[in-house]
């Protein structure tokens, strides 16, 4: 048994090959591809699938995304495609850059530094591109 594989890499071995078997493109597919793929949803659509329209006294679309960004900073940045799409839908919804900023530095304090630094970076590459511009 010197021949044991880690499990893991068996794993994604195997899905690779049966995406390329089930359409060749997708040996090329990048998360990052994926996002350009999920366009940013208006702030009218946004407020109205997530916002007051079945809570009128609950939080607003933005709220729920800065909180969002909050709980994928706190859990150490590792969803990178996730915060730069909860930035760019938080940016439609009329989150300003500095509400981003104090949000990912909040809650640094729980999450770390490392986790803030990264979501941190991760916000400013969409910030400073534009939102669209980064899918």
């Amino acid at each position: 048994m010197t021949d044991q594989q880690n499990p893991f890499e068996a794993m994604m071995r195997m899905s690779q090959e049966w995406a390329k078997a089930v359409n060749p493109a997708l040996e090329s597919f990048t998360p990052k591809g994926f996002e350009a793929l999920w366009p940013t949803m208006p702030k009218d659509m946004m407020e109205t699938v997530m916002g007051k329209t079945f809570n009128p006294e609950g939080l607003d679309a933005k709220t729920k995304l800065l909180l969002t960004l909050g709980a994928l900073t706190i859990l150490g940045a590792q969803a990178e495609a996730q915060i730069r799409l909860t930035v760019r839908h938080a940016l439609e919804a009329g989150a300003t850059k500095q509400e981003i900023a104090e949000t990912i530095a909040l809650v640094g304090v729980f999450g770390g530094v490392p986790a803030m630094s990264k979501a941190m970076e991760l916000a400013s590459s969409v910030m400073e591109t534009g939102p669209e511009d980064d899918a």
